[in-house]
């Protein structure tokens, strides 16, 4: 699969290190794919012994670092989410209206992204039992009149 492109390509290796941490289940754009690398796994210690990262503007470039440099971890998405759905407890789902980045594994990009009828479609009382199945494009769409 190939992945998608980043925002802007030009801000790649701007973003802060930190991120919150997978979740949300929707995306909007890709900012830039990274790579952790880990001293204490064979990577060569450039930042006194913590871990650091290197930010690529294709997952293709990502993929091709990770595997020829020891102590590196597969490629992570940094991702922005204008909207987002919290997950507090088990199957009960919070709708959330802000921005929020994270780092998402590669693979969670092969769902489809947000669209306008994205939210509404999970949302809905007659959604699929298993809600899920929006997100990962098997469900039926709504008419955009709707």
């Amino acid at each position: 699969m190939r992945y998608p492109a980043v925002l802007d390509s030009s801000k790649v290796g701007s973003y802060p290190a930190s991120a919150k941490a997978g979740g949300g289940y929707v995306w909007d754009e890709v900012l830039e794919y990274r790579v952790w690398c880990h001293p204490e796994r064979g990577a060569p210690d450039e930042a006194e012994g913590s871990d650091y990262y290197y930010a690529f503007q294709s997952y293709e470039e990502a993929e091709a670092f990770a595997q020829s440099n020891e102590g590196a971890e597969p490629p992570l998405a940094l991702v922005l989410q204008h909207e987002y759905i919290d997950e507090p407890e088990t199957g009960q789902y919070v709708h959330v209206r802000e921005d929020r980045v994270t780092e998402w594994p590669v693979e969670f990009l092969s769902r489809p992204k947000r669209d306008e009828l994205t939210m509404a479609d999970f949302f809905a009382p007659d959604a699929p039992a298993n809600r899920l199945e929006v997100l990962r494009g098997l469900a039926p769409r709504r008419c955009r009149d709707a």
